[in-house]
């Protein structure tokens, strides 16, 4: 069984810079890809960046050059270093882990912006 824990999200005004971290437990292979998602309200939930075997990633168009996602395998831990935040990166940010045709959410952080 994997459990996930989101934690950082808060309020920021914009311009400003957040860092969310993940923490899995459980049976994880870092060779498995960890994902960030984020819902807005009223929005469909979008996949913002996602990180294989800690080297591999891949961004969203709307946030390459201000996010960076990295993973710590050795804490079981992926993070979210979110630069030149705007208003519409308001959302909840969920954390995802796919292993064995299974997928597992956390409970999400939720990240305000003000403009």
């Amino acid at each position: 069984q994997v459990q996930l824990v989101e934690s950082g999200g808060g309020l920021v005004q914009a311009g400003g810079s957040l860092r969310l971290s993940c923490a899995a437990s459980g049976s994880i292979f870092s060779a498995n890809a960890m994902r960030w998602y984020r819902q807005a309200p009223g929005k469909q939930r979008e996949l913002v960046a996602a990180i294989i075997s800690g080297s591999i990633t891949t961004y969203a168009n709307s946030v390459k050059g201000r996010f960076t996602i990295s993973r710590d395998n050795t804490k079981n831990t992926v993070y979210l270093q979110m630069n030149n935040l705007k208003s519409e990166d308001t959302a909840v940010y969920y954390c995802n882990y796919l292993q064995s045709m299974r997928e597992y959410w956390g409970q999400g952080t939720q990240v305000t912006v003000s403009s």
